[in-house]
């Protein structure tokens, strides 16, 4: 039986482990553009947002990931003005799209499908919002700015990832 004090302690790590998590992340949400110039690759096809969500599912509470979600695309704005303010909320919408639907879906398909078919289901939201941006707002945006055969890869790859680390955490319990 656990004690207050036990309890006490699991919620003190927990937290501090979230507060870690989430300052890992806007950290390296910020520093990006540098490691972008340092490395003389851009580093935004690799999706680093959603890498970091993926992290936050696999991770941390469904509430994170939810969090930086919202805030992931904001705070980039915020700090380096970059993706536009209007890009930036449609970003946050895909994200969190993203996120809803994984859950969802979890529910009554294995993670890989749930979380492969979340992602590009909240591409296809991304890229409809995106064309009426340029429509309305942003005439000399391109629609699709990655590669597609990138974005198929880091799905894929990001998919894999969480399936096989839900996988080993659900093995040995």
């Amino acid at each position: 039986m656990k004690t207050n004090s036990t309890v006490t302690t699991i919620k003190i790590r927990k937290s501090i482990s979230t507060a870690i998590f989430y300052v890992f992340a806007l950290a390296f949400i910020y520093l990006i553009p540098a490691f972008s110039h340092l490395l003389s690759f851009p580093l935004y096809l690799i999706e680093p947002m959603r890498l970091m969500l993926i992290i936050a599912i696999v991770h941390t509470h469904r509430y994170n990931a939810y969090a930086l979600a919202i805030t992931l695309p904001l705070f980039s704005f915020a700090i380096a003005a970059h993706p536009v303010f209007i890009k930036s909320i449609l970003i946050s919408v895909e994200l969190l799209f993203m996120v809803w639907l994984y859950y969802q879906l979890s529910r009554y398909w294995n993670n890989f499908v749930s979380i492969l078919s979340s992602i590009w289901a909240s591409k296809v939201l991304y890229y409809g919002l995106k064309y009426l941006a340029i429509l309305l707002f942003l005439p000399k945006e391109t629609l699709v700015a990655t590669p597609l055969y990138l974005q198929v890869i880091t799905s894929l790859v990001f998919s894999a990832y969480l399936f096989g680390v839900l996988s080993f955490k659900k093995n040995i319990r």
